[in-house]
């Protein structure tokens, strides 16, 4: 193998790039100020509380990629489950629960 094509080979192996993580993983703070965690769980993400009234709750599952995802989302409040939607924008994230395509509500969460 030819040394230049040994270093771009070693480039591309140890780029972080290559390994970093879905743009919709990890912390993210909720507009109650209260920390959801977006992790990878099976083929989705799920979307949990860690603090707050709600801490321990499970309250949404995407699928998705390339900062935009769709699912379920469920408001705590009342445990009513929407179909939802989720984009990522830097470090931003809108969150968009709906009934019938209709009546929906959304949120902005920004990345801790």
């Amino acid at each position: 193998m030819k040394p230049v094509f040994m270093i771009l080979g070693m480039l591309i192996a140890y780029n972080p790039a290559a390994f970093a993580a879905d743009p919709i993983e990890g912390k993210w703070k909720t507009e109650k100020g209260d920390t959801a965690d977006i992790s990878p769980c099976g083929k989705s993400y799920c979307i949990s509380l860690k603090t707050g009234q709600y801490a321990g709750k499970q309250i949404g599952k995407v699928e998705g990629q390339n900062a935009e995802y769709s699912g379920e989302v469920t408001d705590p409040s009342d445990n009513k489950t929407y179909s939802g939607s989720a984009k990522v924008n830097g470090d931003w994230l809108k969150l968009k629960g709906c009934v019938l395509a209709v009546f929906c509500k959304s949120q902005t969460w920004k990345r801790m």
